[in-house]
């Protein structure tokens, strides 16, 4: 074997075979069908469709010329406003010494995993990224599959039934609520149970709060004041404040932890060296808040709360199993009620499914296998982002605090999204 087929075999022991995120691939070839002039509901890709606040785009335009390196941990006031956050909204304590600042979530994710030695315990349904990032690296992951009753959420007697199984392993715990990609959550007597269990065993819970200020009724609720010695807070611009391509993530450690800090810094000194000083900047503003980012998010949960109710009444309609999501902007329904009639058309998974539905309406999701699920169950995701936020929210502020976002409104600001759910609830009901 030649030198170089040997380092190939070495660089590609972990990744052989690994295929592009499932949120990207399928927003690619949206993009791809577009430009060959087909008609696409892009309801897979996972992107806020609310602009960037004015106030933190100013902020970004006034320190463009910012081009230093930062520091690798993060520029120091916009950790302290991170954790005044995270003190102010959650009731966290902390300060700037317990943030991390990294170029997106992901990454921070990845370092995460990179650094503690333990294993990856991801609940299913799950984020698509979570055990690609884990099986990149090496690191065992251990799915606990949640159950439907239970409303996909991970429950104390399911974790309990892992951890006991090997009290004294090391694990990382992954919870992500509101979900990407059921919009379930968690009320603060559940989360009890759970910080519970996981006091118990000592467990390392990485809370993926991104969706937290997206909760439709701001009742977000984090399991970091409850279990404070344990838990690593995640968050970030890309969902709450519409800044996804920005690319900027934090974590809140509690202090116990200040050595797995340390030591995913380091290893950030290594690779990305810093985060982008210019949104650095910008998101300073961000997280200090004001009364006009305030009022942005109400009236962003107002719409998305709205129109995610439609989007479940019409798959009701037409017999498709699905849960009301309580925040972020994601529906997880359950096909199989339709099971015989589907078996009719030649579709027998959640895979054949999604591409039927695709091809022959234009309309585009994730299956189910995407996120853990087995392809059997039929289930799937739809993303209801598929419209022009920016007028959204400017209705919404010229019709007052108190109107009612109808289906009239849903119809002119979300027709996109409307007319998809349209077309599906059509196709299904084909004999």
């Amino acid at each position: 074997m030649s030198r170089q087929r040997q380092v190939d075999v070495h660089i590609n022991l972990n990744v052989r075979g690994m295929e592009p995120s499932a949120t990207v691939a399928i927003n690619e070839r949206c993009n791809a069908m577009i430009e060959q002039g087909q008609e696409v509901y892009k309801l897979g890709l996972g992107q806020s469709p609310f602009p960037v606040p004015d106030q933190v785009v100013k902020s970004l335009q006034e320190h463009a010329h910012e081009k230093d390196y930062l520091p690798v941990k993060g520029l120091r006031q916009l950790r302290h406003e991170v954790a005044a956050y995270h003190s102010r909204v959650q009731g966290i304590t902390g300060d700037a010494d317990d943030v991390l600042i990294g170029p997106g979530s992901k990454e921070l994710m990845f370092l995460l995993q990179l650094v503690y030695y333990g294993d990856i315990v991801i609940p299913t349904p799950a984020w698509v990224s979570y055990a690609p990032q884990a099986n990149i690296i090496g690191r065992r992951v251990r799915w606990i599959h949640t159950r439907k009753e239970d409303d996909w959420r991970l429950t104390p007697d399911l974790l309990e039934a892992l951890c006991k199984t090997d009290p004294n392993r090391p694990r990382i715990v992954i919870l992500n609520y509101p979900s990407n990609p059921t919009g379930v959550s968690w009320s603060t007597e559940e989360l009890k149970k759970l910080a519970s269990v996981a006091r118990r065993y000592r467990v390392v819970l990485l809370s993926d709060e991104i969706y937290g200020e997206l909760h439709h009724r701001g009742e977000h609720a984090s399991i970091g004041t409850l279990y404070p010695e344990g838990t690593i807070v995640s968050g970030g611009l890309s969902k709450w404040c519409g800044a996804g391509g920005w690319r900027l993530g934090t974590f809140m450690f509690p202090k116990q932890m200040r050595w797995l800090l340390d030591a995913m810094a380091a290893v950030a000194s290594e690779t990305y060296t810093s985060t982008c000083a210019p949104v650095q900047y910008a998101a300073v503003t961000a997280f200090r808040g004001s009364p006009e980012i305030g009022l942005y998010l109400d009236r962003s949960r107002q719409v998305l709360g709205a129109l995610g109710d439609w989007c479940v009444e019409k798959l009701r309609s037409v017999g498709v199993d699905v849960l009301a999501p309580a925040g972020a902007f994601y529906l997880f329904p359950d096909f199989s009620p339709l099971r015989e009639r589907l078996a009719a058309r030649g579709i027998d998974d959640s895979d054949q499914l999604c591409m039927r539905i695709l091809d022959e309406t234009g309309v585009a999701f994730l299956p189910g296998s995407s996120f853990g699920r087995p392809a059997s169950e039929l289930n799937a995701r739809i993303a209801y982002v598929d419209f022009d936020g920016d007028a959204a929210l400017k209705k919404v502020e010229a019709m007052g605090p108190d109107a009612a976002l109808n289906e009239d409104f849903l119809r002119a600001f979300a027709p996109n999204v409307v007319h998809a759910f349209e077309r599906i609830a059509d196709w299904l009901e084909q004999q």
